[in-house]
């Protein structure tokens, strides 16, 4: 194979990774943005928020966060909190998490959950924030 090629192939796949990374940056503001919105209108409309509580790995623990705001599904796995921000409740086991609580940090969303899941559990958010608006 020639030296050409191999230049060639490099600065294809560094193009294609700099295009993807550029789609997924696109993709999170986007999905933020919904997720700011959802936020808003949820306050606006006098939903209650609950204490969100993180669970540890394979649904071992429960952990206090600090956090207010509405789950998105009923496993209490992805939430938006009061802030607007986007929550993934899932934390690696430990005593003294459970003793003291959590830290958990906002994670960039998707405009697809669930994407690459078993079927049945792919949502697009928009629908997901709307079905939990709805619920009231």
């Amino acid at each position: 194979m020639s030296e050409g090629w191999r230049e060639q192939r490099a600065r294809a796949l560094a193009a294609h990774a700099a295009d993807r990374e550029r789609r997924g940056t696109a993709e999170a503001a986007q999905a933020r943005e919904l997720v700011a919105e959802f936020a808003r209108t949820a306050l606006a409309r006098g939903l209650p928020t609950r204490p969100l509580v993180a669970h540890g790995y394979a649904g071992r623990g429960r952990y206090r966060t600090g956090l207010r705001g509405w789950y998105l599904r009923s496993d209490g796995g992805l939430a938006v909190g009061t802030d607007g921000e986007f929550y993934v409740l899932t934390v690696p086991p430990s005593l003294l998490g459970r003793l003291r609580g959590v830290t958990v940090v906002p994670e960039a969303p998707r405009l697809v959950i669930g994407e690459g899941g078993r079927d049945g559990e792919r949502i697009a958010l928009r629908d997901l924030l709307a079905q939990r608006l709805a619920a009231g």
